[in-house]
């Protein structure tokens, strides 16, 4: 029999089976309800044994706290609301079990009837902030809800029968028309593909708001031109604009009267605009104009003579086993000053000559972040090549190449030419302090780091896959030069035997006995058959599992540990690097075997220095090198008590000849667009449920 009592009366029972937080009982929302309809349905609760006239609640624990949420805001006063309730009587065991039917049975509105359910609400009010008030969810959940119930009929259909899912309804839902929705559903309805796939195939047909061009042209501009932005409402920040032909002409416009702007300002043969912020696909049959630094003058060269003078003496001075170690390091930081002074005057930026500027043309790029900026880098259609004077001009002063001037205090250019030489010491081939690493601890280093990015790629065996193909396809319309193959080109020997390690033995990893136990966990049956055809046979016999297993292998083992003799990492690998998010710590730390033995000294101090402080260098500044190498092995592995700032420091520090120094990785990479395309959606838009029925 049902009847009233006074919500102050009632009180929670311990029995109650609902045992989530509050904060994942949706509360607000049941509040809002009650507040707008009143109890709709009573509760079931049994006389408490003290106080004497009160009750606890044993099935209805949401609409309780809804109620005293209210009561607590002054909405409705506990002493004098009547709240429905059945009581009943019975022994603890009984009285769960009820609670426990009770929540069983409960129906939950799925979310196409929830759909409608707003339409109609809608419908009648026009009001959706009242309709999200009286229900307790936000507006951008009805809109949500709205969206959905907008979906072309057949997939709202296959959402109300359960044939889709949520998710796979919200990937159609990003986009307004029903047309493109019907293409993508009509294409992909019997394939049970992702959400993700929905949204990337749909997503093909638009611009992403985020693009670069969208960014340049401006939303405002894009409208007025006639173009539609199609709002997403189920990821943020992804709204599409719907007409990329527009976006893409007015980018175009754009960028081609900034060009003609800057042609006319610096007098270049031409300036071509391009929606990329790289040139290398565009400069395809172009030739680098390679210019040359500005000569030595006799200033710089007196200072180059004197500083190699000054280093010789330096040399024989820290040879000395009786120097103090505070006389070394002073010795040892003047040594460094002068490497980087002579640095400096040897890299002078090379100067592009008034006379060459109607010869050569520059690209106009377009920044990840919707920025025009004009590349540094000059092109001509003929090869030209800008020398330094070489004294070999004609008595008479008169140039014998392209009867130039012979003036011998400028430059002049010629047709044809060589790629200039890359620096001789790249970051990643210095030590802590600026000393260069040994060659044979370089080609080391480059090895573990390979091993680490491949043991990180047999998790990713579709990653394996984009990566093998890319390979092949591109090495097929881009052929390598006669001097170079793809080992050099890519990073990788797909195609392809093992890699040629410069090193035949270097020390374990963690990341090479990972790739030993990964071969030992593949099905290798296969590879018992005697002849190439029963092989052949057996392997076509696995599973997709076992054969994308052994595709991620193969790949993983194929990669190159560098770029030949050169101390030069390869930017692909660098790339599904930053793609893998591999963390180089986590499989490779510093020991004095593979690391600390192998440097000087001098460059392990300012490696301690950089860690923690003129403090923890200075402790380890009068110590012999073994004991040095010793101390760092257990400090870098987390073994040492230092404070925890120094600790945390040390235990991800790697040299930079182990990272994965990838120049993209801040900015958007259009090669590997879509890899990592976001399928998620914004916490509003989990599932409502009913307010009163799927309560306890």
């Amino acid at each position: 029999m049902i009847q009233t009592i006074k919500l102050s009366k009632l009180r929670l029972s311990p029995i109650n089976v609902r045992r989530l937080p509050e904060e994942k009982l949706q509360i607000p929302q049941m509040a809002a309800d009650i507040e707008a309809r009143g109890v709709l349905q009573n509760l079931l609760v049994t006389p408490a044994k003290k106080p004497r006239g009160a009750f606890e609640v044993f099935d209805g624990g949401r609409r309780l706290r809804a109620l005293q949420r209210l009561a607590d805001a002054g909405t409705i006063k506990a002493d004098d609301y009547d709240v429905p309730v059945m009581v009943l009587q019975a022994d603890e065991a009984t009285l769960s079990e009820t609670s426990t039917a009770t929540n069983f049975q409960q129906l939950k509105m799925t979310p196409a009837e929830e759909c409608r359910a707003f339409q109609h609400f809608i419908g009648t009010t026009g009001d959706i902030d009242a309709v999200a008030k009286r229900f307790g969810v936000t507006r951008r959940f009805v809109e949500g809800r709205l969206r959905l119930a907008s979906l072309a009929e057949p997939i709202f259909e296959a959402l109300s029968a359960g044939e889709i899912t949520i998710d796979v309804a919200k990937a159609y839902a990003s986009t307004e028309s029903q047309e493109k929705q019907l293409l993508v559903w009509n294409s992909y309805q019997n394939n049970h593909v992702n959400a993700d796939t929905i949204r990337r195939v749909i997503a093909n047909e638009t611009l992403k708001a985020s693009d670069p061009i969208a960014i340049l042209v401006g939303e405002a501009r894009y409208i007025d031109a006639g173009g539609k932005v199609d709002g997403d409402l189920f990821t943020d920040g992804n709204d599409r604009w719907v007409n990329p032909e527009i976006a893409h002409r007015l980018a175009g416009e754009i960028m081609e009267a900034e060009a003609k702007r800057i042609g006319e300002e610096i007098g270049l043969a031409w300036i071509r605009p391009i929606a990329s912020n790289y040139a290398h696909n565009a400069a395809h049959g172009l030739y680098r104009a390679i210019l040359q630094p500005p000569a030595l003058t006799d200033e710089q060269a007196a200072r180059i003579s004197e500083i190699e003078q000054r280093r010789s003496e330096l040399e024989a001075e820290m040879k000395d086993e009786s120097i103090a170690e505070d006389d070394f390091k002073l010795l040892d930081q003047e040594d460094d000053r002068l490497i980087a002074e002579v640095g400096e005057i040897e890299n002078r930026a090379p100067v592009l000559p008034d006379e060459l500027k109607p010869h050569v043309g520059a690209f106009l790029l377009l920044t990840p972040q919707g920025e025009m900026r004009l590349d540094t880098q000059y092109y001509s259609e003929q090869p030209i090549l800008i020398e330094e004077p070489t004294g070999d001009d004609t008595e008479d002063g008169a140039d014998g190449n392209n009867g130039e001037s012979g003036d011998r205090s400028t430059n002049r250019f010629r047709i044809g030419g060589s790629e200039p030489q890359e620096p001789k010491h790249r970051p990643e081939a210095v030590a802590p302090g600026g000393k260069p690493l040994s060659a044979r601890l370089y080609d080391e280093l480059a090895m573990q780091r390979r091993d680490i990015l491949a043991s990180s790629l047999l998790a990713q065996p579709a990653l394996a896959l984009d990566y093998a193909l890319f390979v092949m396809i591109d090495s097929r319309s881009h052929p390598s030069s006669p001097s170079s193959d793809n080992a050099v080109k890519y990073g990788t020997t797909v195609g392809a035997s093992r890699p040629q390690d410069p090193v035949n033995d270097v020390p374990t990893s963690r990341a090479r006995d990972y790739l030993a136990e990964a071969h030992e966990g593949l099905d290798a049956a296969w590879t018992e058959h005697e002849s190439e055809v029963d092989r052949f046979e057996g392997f076509r016999a696995l599973d997709d599992d076992d054969k994308a297993n052994w595709l991620a292998y193969i790949v993983a083992t194929s990669l190159q540990a560098k770029h030949g003799i050169s101390n030069e990492q390869i930017p692909l690998q660098n790339r599904l690097a930053s793609i893998l998010d591999v963390d180089v710590a986590r499989w490779w730390r510093p020991t004095a075997e593979n690391f600390f033995d192998r440097v000087n000294k001098g460059s392990i101090l300012s490696l301690l220095h950089e860690v923690g402080g003129p403090a923890l260098s200075g402790r380890h500044a009068s110590l012999k090198k073994t004991e040095i190498s010793t101390s760092c092995q257990k400090l870098f592995a987390g073994d040492s008590i230092v404070e925890p700032e120094v600790k945390e420091a040390a235990l991800v520090w790697v040299p930079d000849a182990m990272r994965f120094l990838d120049a993209q990785a801040d900015e958007s990479s259009g090669a590997f667009e879509g890899l990592r395309e976001n399928g998620g959606d914004d916490d509003e838009f989990g599932e409502a449920g009913s307010h009163e029925v799927a309560d306890a």
